[in-house]
């Protein structure tokens, strides 16, 4: 089985693209496990709580590969929690590196910030700088990450075509 990582700064559509390449490959997809965990929180997330979000997301991805069909989507990876623990709090929790260095992946499909901003209450740097910047961290990490990787940018339907041929090619299918 292959595993395909949409990577990118907030509201660039992660989740869309995950969702209609699931579907379009007849496979499941793991969603961001963050979202779910700091929706139930009753207070801010602290740094302390992304090891437990690294370790949820982790145990969602295990579940999910279970059940896919060739291919498996991911809507994130760590590499997400370490840029946002070392931006909000300065560094990254050892025991969220080493499973960094554990995990895997055949492509990272990168989104590009040219999607307008969609506000959202778990979402916090729409300024257009700020995303800049986290898509250059993203896309330093997937250079350095020596696996293949795919610039994902333009309209909805552009991403969608340029991430299922990117995913075929993983595939090797025409």
């Amino acid at each position: 089985m292959k595993k395909v990582v949409v990577i990118g700064p907030e509201s660039t559509g992660k989740s869309t693209l995950s969702e209609m390449l699931a579907s379009h490959f007849n496979t499941v997809w793991t969603p961001e496990f963050a979202r779910e965990y700091v929706d139930q929180l009753t207070r801010p997330y602290e740094q302390s709580d992304l090891l437990e979000i690294a370790t949820g997301q982790l145990t969602l991805e295990r579940m999910q590969a279970s059940k896919a069909n060739e291919v498996l989507i991911c809507d994130t990876d760590l590499y997400v929690i370490k840029v946002w623990s070392e931006h909000k709090y300065g560094n990254c929790d050892p025991r969220i590196l080493a499973q960094i260095a554990e995990q895997a992946c055949d492509l990272y499909l990168l989104t590009y910030i040219d999607l307008p901003w969609e506000e959202d209450p778990q979402r916090e740097h729409p300024e257009p700088e700020m995303r800049n910047y986290f898509y250059q961290l993203y896309r330093d990490i997937v250079i350095q990450s020596g696996v293949a990787w795919e610039d994902i940018r333009g309209s909805y339907e552009e991403r969608e075509a340029s991430a299922i041929a990117a995913v075929n090619r993983l595939l090797q299918r025409p």
